[in-house]
């Protein structure tokens, strides 16, 4: 019997139960995006400034992109179950002493500190599995994983506003804490790694992106051997592009729309929330095109959603109407990113080491949470309006349209 037939002998978990696992889990950690619920109320009951308590998220935003590269590392060695419970309590735990919170410092460990650490542990976890687990689907299942995400502020922002009116704030905290931890801690006891050597049935893996659905290299690299090559830089790169530009617009979405537009806060409210429903549908959706016509294909049609939306629909935007097909194409395109770079790692430097690795390519993202709300408020600040950042972001979407093409050239010479 050879080594595909004993794999195929044991008994394996239904991988669906996996991607369902997975999902749960990211919804619960893409309550991180629902902050802004809490933010309001915790300014009323302690008198702090608008600065002082959004620095909570932007410090959990910095935790959770540290702790990627940390957990991605541990998963490799002892698989995605541990790591991902570490996360689950990690993130209760943060909750729950969150709201015992009375002072600034203590909100800044608990949530930022605690609770981003304990989401950088178990964002990771079903990625990396999923992907493990669908060699033949990568985009499309990632897209899945990542959707959960994005959609946790849909599910979780209005139970956390019914919580506030009804409970407190800090018993809002406490309540959500004890749910994360007992809902990811729990699905994170469905994940394990398919055994070496497995491949679903009938499938075979394609040796060079061509014709072919994606890019598969035999050898797994090390993060060292990973960092050291030119492909993963321009990969990094795409990444940091993307997502500067899809998170600029996301953290300016509301006033932007106000100042740009007219729009009332209920109107700009209800364009925000349309804008969340196409970034969730954006990684379904690219990550599912990206296994039909390849992954460097779609960066190169997201970024030219983002060039057309950025330079000829948002700065000249009149009306609800044209302003949302302009965010909601943005976000639509900037979702593709999140379901199209952990398939891209795997694709390009193997999946032995794909915790570590997206841990590093995750950065990209990190990088990009700071520069693209910064240069938009920057060049708020400094011009009084918003045309000259978006102006600036269709430029450097042409960069990554450049990109795409290079790496297209690399690809071609990697598999001459």
């Amino acid at each position: 019997m050879d080594k595909t037939q004993e794999v195929s002998s044991l008994k394996l978990p239904n991988r669906w139960l996996i991607v369902v696992a997975g999902i749960i889990i990211q919804l619960c950690l893409g309550t991180l995006y629902a902050y802004s619920v809490f933010r309001n109320p915790l300014m009323e009951k302690f008198g702090w400034t608008i600065t002082e308590a959004s620095l909570a998220f932007t410090i959990c935003l910095v935790f959770f992109t540290i702790a990627m590269v940390f957990a991605g590392l541990w998963q490799d060695k002892v698989g995605p179950r541990l790591v991902g419970t570490v996360g689950g309590i990690l993130l209760g735990a943060g909750c729950l002493l969150a709201s015992r919170t009375n002072s600034l410092n203590m909100l800044y460990i608990s949530y930022g500190v605690i609770a981003g650490t304990g989401v950088g542990f178990a964002y990771v976890t079903p990625i990396a599995t999923i992907v493990k687990w669908f060699p033949d689907k990568r985009g499309l299942m990632t897209g899945f994983a990542v959707f959960g995400f994005g959609a946790g502020s849909l599910v979780f922002a209005p139970l956390a506003t019914k919580l506030i009116i009804k409970y407190g704030v800090l018993n809002a905290f406490a309540i959500l804490g004890i749910i994360f931890l007992v809902a990811v801690a729990g699905s994170a006891q469905l994940l394990q790694n398919p055994p070496q050597g497995w491949k679903p049935k009938g499938w075979n893996p394609p040796q060079a992106e061509g014709n072919t659905n994606t890019t598969t290299l035999i050898e797994d690299y090390s993060p060292g051997e990973m960092l050291r090559t030119l492909r993963f830089w321009i990969a990094w790169t795409m990444y940091f592009l993307g997502a500067s530009a899809g998170l600029m617009i996301i953290s300016q979405a509301a006033p932007m729309a106000e100042e740009m537009v007219g729009l009332s806060k209920e109107t700009a409210a209800a364009a925000v929330g349309v804008l969340a429903i196409f970034n969730g549908l954006g990684r379904l959706f690219w990550g599912a095109v990206s296994d039909k016509i390849g992954r460097n294909l779609s960066l190169f049609l997201m970024f030219s959603v983002y060039t057309v939306a950025l330079f000829f629909v948002l700065p000249h935007a009149a009306s609800y109407t044209s302003y949302v097909v302009g965010i909601c194409a943005a976000a639509f395109s900037f979702g593709g990113y999140l379901a199209l770079m952990p398939a891209i790692t795997a694709d390009y430097f193997g999946t032995k080491n794909l915790g570590i690795n997206y841990g590093w390519m995750f950065t990209a993202y990190g990088a990009a949470a700071i520069f693209g709300p910064l240069l938009i408020a920057r060049i708020k600040e400094a011009s009084g309006g918003y045309s000259q950042a978006l102006y600036i972001l269709a430029a450097l979407s042409l960069v990554g349209i450049g990109l795409t093409a290079i790496n297209k050239i690399i690809q071609n010479r990697i598999f001459q």
